[in-house]
């Protein structure tokens, strides 16, 4: 399977220090994913209404998380563990299904497990905030060992801190990832939307590919609305997180860094 994704996307990724272009002919892909689903059922509903495989990440032990994962694996839509790692500036009240930088090995493992069985359908995870352990080894080694054993689950990098490790620990353990390149809504704000939009689309442009993370805030839902489906005439293809992940694994070199691309960091 993962052979004939290789035929039909014909991707080139990028390698750091090395300039990139897009090949003759090949058409520039993105792929989308809404985060911090499970509360708002409105605002889920409205999520998986998109147009296209937008991906659904789904915080564990929320109070619709089930219902949600179901709504959207019914609609197509491929489903994502979103899952908590704590963060620099960690709340006094965690997130449920969190993983903690204070867990033993054995704890983090029954966490996830929990965690990765509160949100039916999953195919993938990726990080909720996460600015301090994804900078830990250790601990990002458990939860990709984690990751490995509970079957064919991949893992996407929120990158909401430069120092994180978690794609090399992914690559050392044989867990296919990537990492986000724009968040579409650092505020909500339609103007700050659409600016992020445009600069996903110019880097699937430049690099080939480029995934980009939401949120269902209202001005955020709008605007995919709104531009998905006019990305084929902007001579973009929306494709699937996972044929994404899948190829980017596939193609990874032994010199190349796991990345779709260059993104910033971002505060949580």
């Amino acid at each position: 399977m993962i052979g004939r994704i290789w035929i039909v996307l014909g991707i080139s990724f990028v390698i750091p220090g090395v300039a990139a272009e897009v090949p003759s002919g090949a058409t520039p892909r993105i792929a989308i994913i809404i985060d911090d689903l499970g509360y708002q059922l409105e605002a889920g509903q409205r999520s998986i209404r998109l147009p296209g495989p937008v991906a659904c990440a789904i915080l564990p032990g929320t109070p619709r998380a089930t219902s949600l994962a179901d709504a959207a694996f019914g609609n197509g839509k491929e489903v994502l563990l979103h899952l908590p790692l704590e963060s620099i500036l960690q709340d006094k009240l965690t997130e449920p299904g969190g993983i903690l930088l204070d867990m033993s090995r054995d704890q983090l493992a029954k966490t996830f497990s929990a965690s990765l069985e509160s949100v039916p359908h999953a195919i993938g995870v990726n990080s909720h905030r996460g600015s301090m352990l994804t900078r830990h080894p250790g601990h990002m080694a458990w939860l990709m060992e984690e990751i490995r054993i509970h079957g064919d689950l991949f893992f996407i990098d929120s990158y909401t801190t430069h120092k994180s490790v978690a794609l090399q620990l992914a690559r050392e353990t044989g867990v296919p990832a990537v990492k986000r390149d724009v968040f579409l809504d650092p505020d909500r704000l339609p103007e700050t939307v659409e600016r992020e939009f445009m600069r996903l689309k110019k880097l699937s442009k430049k690099n080939g590919v480029a995934v980009g993370i939401g949120h269902p805030y209202p001005t955020t839902l709008a605007l995919l609305e709104r531009e998905i489906p006019k990305l084929r005439e902007d001579g973009i293809e929306l494709v699937s997180i996972s044929e994404l992940v899948l190829l980017h694994h596939e193609h990874m070199t032994d010199n190349a860094t796991p990345t779709t691309g260059v993104a910033e960091a971002a505060s949580e």
